[in-house]
C-alpha cells in the first residue's frame, strides 16, 4: 500500500502509475492529464443517488481531493440506487461511509466529509476551496442555492437530476457561459414536480446520469474535449433515447448577468416555495416574514382605503392569462425602470408574480434600494387562485 507520505501533487507514484496505467494510453490524458486530476479539487453535494457514481468514479479515476456534503443516514430505501452504501450500513451516516467507501477504492486520495446541510450560511465557506462542483441533490431549493454560490464564487458545477424514468445533465460555468437560472429563472410551484420520494425513481438511473457528470468534471480538470456547456441533455430511459435542448446566456438572468439583481444568498426555501404558509398564523413563518403579506391579508387591505402600489413583476404575456391587477413592470427590467415607483420610499410597495419566486428576488432589490415597506405577495397567482378567486387562472 501507497504510504501518505509517498502522496506529492507534482508527480505520481510508481503505485499510482500503474493504477492509472490505461488512462497514461489515452493521448487526451497521458500523464499531464493524470497529474491534473491528481492535483484538483472536487466537492459532491449531495452524498445520494447521482453522489454514489460521481463519488466512486472520480475517485477511481484520480481526483487528488473530493469533498462530500451531506447530512443523512442511510435507509433501506436508498439502497436501491445508493450503490455506494450496503444493508449493513443502514442507520449511519452517509458522509463517513461515503469517504470510507472512496479510500477503499483509491487510498491515493483525500476526502474531506462535511456532515451538515447546505445553507445560505455556509455554502460559500464550503465551495471556496474547491476547483469544481458536482451537483447532486435533489430538491430545488438546494439547486439554486448551489447555482448562485457557484456564481459568487465563479465556480462551475456539473448538473444532474433525475425522477422516475427521466433524467437530465448539463455543465454550468458562470465565468464562459450560462448558469442553471438562464435555463431555469425559477422554480417550479411547490408540489406541482413530485420529489423523488413521491414520484420515485428507477434504480440505475442516478448511476447512467451521475456517471455523465463525472465524465464532465474529468473533462473540464484535463481541459479536453466538449462539455455540455449551454446544452440540457435529457435521458429518457424507458425508451433508452437521449435528445438535446440548446439554450444560451440570459444577459437579464438574475444571477449572472453583468449588472445581476442576486449579491448575496437568499432564503431558497422561501424562494421555492418549499416553505410558504397557506395561513400566515401559523408559527413557522420565514426569517423574511416581515416582507411578506398572504393573499388574504392583501385581500383585506385592498378593499379598504389606504395608499399601497401593487407592482406585478411577470413578463407582459402572463397579464393575458390571469391578472389582480398592478403597475407591470418585469423583473428582468425592474433595475432600468425603478423611477416608475413611487419616489416616497416609505410607501408600501406589495409585489407579486405568479408562484411568488420572482417577486421575493424583486421584494429583496427593492429592500436594498432604501425600500422600507416592500412585501411579497407569498404564492402569487396561484395562492389568488386557490384561496381568494378561482377565477383569476393558475397557469
Amino acid at each position: 500500500m501507497i504510504k501518505s507520505a509517498d502522496i506529492i501533487n507534482d508527480k505520481l507514484t510508481p503505485g499510482e502509475i500503474e493504477r492509472y496505467s490505461r488512462h497514461f494510453v489515452i493521448p487526451e490524458i497521458g500523464m499531464d492529464g493524470q497529474l491534473k486530476l491528481k492535483q484538483a479539487k472536487v466537492l459532491i453535494i449531495g452524498a445520494g443517488g447521482l453522489g454514489s457514481p460521481i463519488g466512486m468514479y472520480l475517485a477511481a479515476a484520480g481526483i487528488g481531493k473530493i469533498g462530500i456534503v451531506d447530512f443523512d443516514i442511510v435507509s433501506y430505501s436508498n439502497l436501491q440506487r445508493q450503490v455506494i452504501y450496503s444493508t449493513n450500513d443502514v442507520g449511519h451516516s452517509k458522509t463517513e461511509l461515503a469517504k470510507q467507501r472512496l479510500l477503499e477504492i483509491n487510498p491515493n486520495i483525500e476526502v474531506t466529509t462535511y456532515d451538515t446541510r447546505l445553507t445560505k450560511d455556509n455554502a460559500l465557506e464550503i465551495l471556496k476551496d474547491y476547483d469544481l462542483i458536482a451537483d447532486g441533490t435533489d430538491n430545488f431549493a438546494t439547486r439554486y442555492l448551489v447555482n448562485d454560490a457557484c456564481v459568487l464564487l465563479g465556480k462551475p458545477f456539473a448538473y444532474g437530476s433525475i425522477l422516475r424514468f427521466d433524467g437530465q445533465a448539463s455543465f454550468f460555468d458562470p465565468k464562459t457561459g450560462p448558469c442553471y437560472r438562464c435555463l431555469y429563472p425559477e422554480p417550479p410551484a411547490h408540489g406541482e414536480v413530485p420529489s423523488c420520494e413521491e414520484g420515485g425513481v428507477l434504480g440505475v438511473l442516478p448511476g447512467i446520469i451521475g456517471c455523465i457528470q463525472a465524465n464532465e468534471v474529468i473533462k473540464c480538470v484535463i481541459g479536453k474535449g466538449e462539455l455540455i456547456k449551454g446544452r440540457l441533455l435529457i435521458l429518457d430511459a424507458l425508451k433508452m433515447s437521449f435528445r438535446e435542448i440548446k439554450y444560451s446566456k440570459d444577459p437579464n438572468c438574475p444571477s449572472c448577468s453583468e449588472d445581476p439583481l442576486i449579491t448575496t444568498l437568499l432564503d431558497y426555501d422561501l424562494f421555492c416555495g418549499t416553505n410558504q404558509n397557506n395561513n400566515k398564523n401559523e408559527n413557522n413563518m420565514s426569517e423574511f416574514s416581515e416582507w411578506e403579506i398572504s393573499v388574504e391579508e392583501y385581500k383585506e387591505k385592498s378593499g379598504k382605503e389606504g395608499k399601497h402600489f401593487l407592482l406585478d413583476v411577470r413578463e407582459e404575456f402572463e397579464t393575458k392569462i390571469a391578472s389582480i391587477g398592478g403597475h407591470l413592470i418585469p423583473l428582468s427590467e425592474l433595475r432600468d425602470r425603478i423611477k416608475e415607483l413611487p419616489e416616497d420610499k416609505d410607501t408600501e410597495l406589495i409585489v407579486y408574480c405568479r408562484t411568488g419566486n420572482r417577486s421575493h428576488h424583486a421584494m429583496m432589490y427593492l429592500k436594498e434600494q432604501g425600500f422600507t415597506k416592500v412585501k411579497n405577495l407569498v404564492g402569487g397567482i396561484h395562492a389568488w387562485h386557490d384561496r381568494i378567486d378561482p377565477e383569476v387562472k393558475k397557469y
